[in-house]
């Protein structure tokens, strides 16, 4: 009888396995590419007090360093070790990230991971698996997008270390990322993304020019370059939340049609949101030129909705229910959720 319910059980936890391959595949090859990160990444001490380390790379890091401490006591973020190790990429990409949509409405495609919950998106370290997975979603009329990734939380799994590519932005768009990425270490609520990237994307703007203004001063030329850069970023970003809504409209009110005809509907509307970026005011002409490589599609739309849909909302709760006083928010969202 135990024998006969120990067989049960095995060839239970075979078919497990053999129903799950692809997914243990994926996790054993995030695994391995993380660690490999972790474990080539060194102190930053060393980096400082190493003679033949670019003076100028040592003051990024030292940024850095200022703008962890005050997100930790400033912002209200969590104390940890993230950040305080240094990873070389050699001027390469290490992770790429692919979404998916379906061609005629706003439904993402979805991955789900055991303890971390659904994902509308997906890591590789290798270029060549994300492109591989990809062309299986295009051949299911998934509109999908590969982009590289700059910045990354391992969600408290690992010391997420500095990227030698993160020292090429500059000290309001470093300050960003990095309390971007410390608000996704502090606060993450399962099968929730949208409010996961909009919660860090408030957190980690407004973080960032409350650093800068502290650190620089309010009239510092770093403060003045960050804010053109966000009204530029702003523009570009209310434009594309416009055309989400726009498509969305659309795909709703075609519902009943033939694809070839809900094609050329959706065609002709993404050439009207290119053509009307020349109404906006930007700063920088490289909005202008965005779409001059790649031409947007579901994929691209979403992400828009994903990290930017429920700003003004925060924005209001930040202004009318905290005084804007970020640390305080901070701590309440975390309280409220925990």
């Amino acid at each position: 009888m135990f024998k006969n319910f120990f067989f049960f059980i095995f060839l239970i936890l075979i078919s497990l396995v053999v129903s799950h391959l692809d997914l243990i595949n994926y996790g054993l090859g995030q695994a391995k590419g993380q660690l490999n990160i972790v474990q080539k990444a060194v102190p930053i001490e060393e980096l400082l007090s190493d003679l033949s380390f670019e003076d100028s790379l040592k003051q990024k890091i030292r940024i850095i360093n200022k703008v962890r401490q005050y997100a930790i006591d400033s912002i209200g973020l969590q104390n940890s070790t993230n950040y305080t190790t240094f990873y070389d990429q050699e001027g390469k990409v290490i992770l790429w990230n692919l979404s998916a949509c379906a061609p005629y409405e706003f439904t993402p495609k979805t991955w789900g991971f055991p303890f971390l919950g659904s994902f509308p998106y997906k890591g590789f370290f290798e270029l060549e698996k994300a492109q591989l997975e990809k062309a299986k979603l295009d051949k299911l009329d998934y509109d999908t997008r590969i982009r590289p990734v700059g910045g990354w939380s391992t969600l408290g799994w690992f010391s997420d270390p500095i990227l030698s590519n993160m020292l090429n932005r500059s000290e309001g768009g470093l300050a960003e990322l990095i309390i971007h990425e410390l608000t996704h270490a502090t606060l993450f609520i399962r099968d929730d993304v949208t409010f996961n990237e909009n919660l860090a994307s408030f957190i980690g703007e407004r973080g960032a020019m409350k650093f800068l203004a502290s650190h620089y001063g309010a009239s510092s030329p770093f403060l003045t370059d960050y804010l053109a850069q966000q009204e530029d970023e702003k523009r570009f970003v209310k434009h594309m939340l416009f055309a989400y809504d726009l498509l969305d409209e659309r795909y709703q009110s075609i519902k009943a049609y033939p694809e070839s005809v809900k094609e050329i509907e959706k065609h002709f509307l993404i050439d009207e949101i290119i053509a009307s970026l020349d109404t906006v005011s930007f700063h920088n002409i490289r909005y202008r030129r965005i779409f001059e490589k790649a031409r947007p599609n579901n994929a691209y739309f979403m992400s828009f909705q994903r990290y930017h849909s429920v700003e003004d909302s925060l924005n209001h709760l930040l202004t009318h229910q905290f005084n804007n006083d970020l640390r305080a928010f901070t701590i309440g969202m975390k309280e409220y959720h925990e």
